[in-house]
């Protein structure tokens, strides 16, 4: 099963809280199910080296996973969610029970990952990725099908990226192996926090960061791969209502020859000021241009964009200045299964002013419609609201793909019992 197959190789390396009684803890009987059978024997041989107290309460646990075995078959997933009003979940962080780490030297391998409760981080004041900006991360989302398992949604796709993105930044970076498997282990640890059923999904954020001490500009001594994980629902606050984007012209998001095309965490910080403008003015976010000719579509602040007219859908090409979006990729892929021509090229501004729908794609915001778009004070707006037929058709294929409500001949889902 994925649970063991997840687990298996970690299990030496889990910590438990040593306290039967911590505040900040699920109870025993609501750990999530890895843990159960030979891992706890194991754990609890680990630990009886370390602490008797930890000892004693795997044991308890142990006992009390022996229990529920025994009454697996009248077992209720609904019994292992979270308390929690699911119907009003938006896109904010929620700490959750548990965050995966491993760490390497610099020119090292990493290796010998471990789940550990949820909290803080001690780092170094001098750490590469606080002087530096030595850091990328990743997102993607499991989903919780009807029958209660978990699906994970082209999770290679994000290790391969991050190995990608790691290389262009003087780091070391996990297998495509290492990254899966600490993946869903994190998810099946945090089990009981994946919203039910078209409530939202588990988001998932996978991080690398150069931890070790450097003052002078130089590759960090020491890396740290991090997993941690939240449930949310819409990523805009219209949910799949239309958003409404401004073009920004003077400032730009990446230029040739820099790191754009990596998900660099200085990226990010880099539009936020544009970003922050733009919703005080009422918009939703920011479409940026190229920094050559400042005529060519880049892409949204955390989203790439389309443009459809008539059967052809256009997407910016990707060249080094654009995040090669896993979503996009899919939304390429599905889109050609259902008969569009689809383009990556040179997409100019002035094709938005005559395009019949525009939309955005990402991890957070799956797909969503664009209802207008104001360039150099011009506002121009798409029929319906936006909400055009060509997004619409691909956003269900690709949704009810990721939520196992149809076949995937894809072959793109991971999926965890």
């Amino acid at each position: 099963m994925e649970r063991s197959a997840a687990l298996r190789g970690l299990q030496p390396n889990y910590l438990l809280c040593p306290s039967r009684r911590c505040p900040s803890c699920p109870p025993l009987n609501s750990l999530p199910l890895p843990f159960a059978d030979n891992t706890l024997s194991s754990l609890n041989f680990q630990l009886q080296k370390r602490s008797p107290l930890a000892s004693r309460n795997v044991q308890a646990a142990s006992s009390l996973f022996k229990r529920d075995a025994i009454l697996s078959d009248t077992y209720s997933e609904t019994a292992e969610l979270v308390d929690m009003d699911w119907d009003n979940l938006g896109f904010a962080f929620l700490p959750t029970d548990y965050m995966y780490i491993m760490k390497c030297a610099r020119g090292g391998d990493f290796s010998k990952g471990e789940l550990q409760r949820f909290g803080n981080i001690e780092m170094n004041p001098s750490a590469g990725v606080l002087n530096y900006g030595q850091g990328l991360f990743e997102g993607l989302k499991a989903y919780r099908k009807k029958d209660g398992n978990i699906l994970l949604f082209r999770p290679e796709e994000n290790a391969m990226r991050m190995r990608q993105g790691a290389e262009r930044m003087c780091m070391p970076s996990p297998t495509v192996e290492q990254f899966v498997e600490a993946v869903k282990a994190t998810v099946l640890a945090n089990k009981r926090w994946v919203p039910p059923p078209g409530k939202g999904s588990l988001y998932i954020r996978p991080l690398l960061m150069g931890s070790g001490a450097v003052l002078g500009l130089a590759p960090a001594p020491e890396y740290t791969f991090l997993i941690y994980v939240s449930p949310v629902g819409n990523y805009f606050k219209e949910g799949v209502a239309p958003i409404h984007l401004v073009v920004e012209h003077e400032l730009h998001r990446a230029t040739p020859g820099g790191t754009g095309g990596v998900k660099t965490i200085g990226n990010y910080a880099a539009v936020l000021k544009a970003q922050s403008a733009a919703k005080a003015r009422g918009y939703s976010d920011v479409l940026y241009l190229d920094c050559v000719d400042k005529r060519y579509l880049e892409e949204v602040s955390s989203c790439n964009i389309f443009v459809v007219k008539d059967n052809v859908i256009s997407t910016p090409a990707i060249k080094g200045t654009i995040l090669p979006g896993i979503t996009r990729k899919s939304i390429i892929d599905v889109a050609r299964n259902q008969g569009f021509q689809v383009e990556e090229r040179l997409v100019a501004v002035d094709e938005l002013l005559d395009a019949d729908e525009v939309f955005c794609t990402g991890t957070a915001v799956v797909v969503s419609p664009v209802g207008s778009i104001t360039y150099l004070g011009k506002r121009v707006s798409y029929k319906n609201e936006g909400i055009g037929e060509v997004s619409q058709q691909l956003y269900s294929v690709l949704t009810r793909l990721q939520m196992g409500l149809i076949e995937d001949k894809m072959d793109w889902t991971v999926e965890l019992r």
